[in-house]
């Protein structure tokens, strides 16, 4: 889609949390590329090309009042775009009975706890934006639940059903609803989390890239973002993407071997 005036992104200002790394850090360069003003909340500085384009606050999401103070200082303005994309993978891929509850309470404060105070923080802004677009990160656990990953599976299939369920209620207000979209990577994404999990000579190279995500993320900010409310998109390397509802993502699942 090509974008219209009413969709500009001059003068918008956008929220990335998570955003210093992997898909978010995607999204945040591809929105400060078309012209928003993006902060990124995360625990780490973005570095490297275009970290000068970004704004950056500190947010630790696994301390839940210091996650909330952060997130209504980053929220106290306009917001017209928000993505949610921080994350929790756990330490490696286990078994429910090798992982602890400290891991999981981790991945639910992180994955859906993080997700719902962002929600909360920031839903106000978008609407009075009038064109206010709210992305999450997804992925394919929610489709595809698998051996070594219940915790990520638990906390993303959550996610995923609140943010349909506010998608639905947006639905409902007359004039002010915000367009709630969530994508997902159709395979295995090259990010410093992923690389903390693979052995050093590991090779990456049928892996997809955060810049995967760019040009989805340009056209929510520059084109009407109703055209995919409510939906989940499947993003494949190079830039494509296609609803969930047309195929479904395939399962990145391994058999754990002892």
């Amino acid at each position: 889609m090509s974008a219209n005036p009413q969709h500009s992104p001059a003068g918008r200002r956008a929220l990335v949390v998570g955003g210093s790394t992997g898909i978010g850090r995607g999204v945040a360069d591809a929105w400060a590329a078309a012209g928003l003003d993006v902060t990124v909340l995360s625990r780490s500085r973005p570095t490297g090309p275009g970290a000068d384009a970004l704004r950056w606050s500190a947010v630790d999401l696994g301390d839940s009042a210091a996650a909330h103070a952060a997130l209504a200082r980053a929220a106290a303005g306009p917001l017209h775009a928000v993505c949610y994309a921080a994350v929790s993978y756990g330490t490696r891929r286990a078994l429910f009975d090798e992982t602890g509850e400290h891991e999981w309470r981790h991945q639910v404060e992180v994955n859906l706890n993080g997700l719902w105070l962002t929600l909360s923080a920031t839903l106000g802004p978008l609407r009075r934006a009038g064109t206010g677009v709210f992305l999450g990160i997804s992925s394919e656990v929610v489709y595809n639940a698998g051996p070594g990953r219940a915790g990520y599976a638990a906390t993303k299939a959550a996610a995923a059903a609140l943010l349909d369920s506010v998608a639905q209620e947006e639905n409902d207000r007359a004039g002010d609803g915000i367009r709630v979209v969530q994508a997902l990577p159709a395979g295995m994404v090259d990010t410093p989390g992923i690389r903390r999990r693979r052995p050093a000579d590991f090779d990456y190279g049928d892996y997809m890239v955060p810049a995967d995500f760019a040009p989805l993320a340009r056209e929510l900010v520059t084109a009407d973002p109703s055209v995919h409310h409510g939906d989940s998109l499947v993003v494949e390397g190079g830039g494509r993407w296609h609803s969930v509802r047309e195929a479904r993502p395939v399962s990145q699942s391994r058999v754990l071997t002892a």
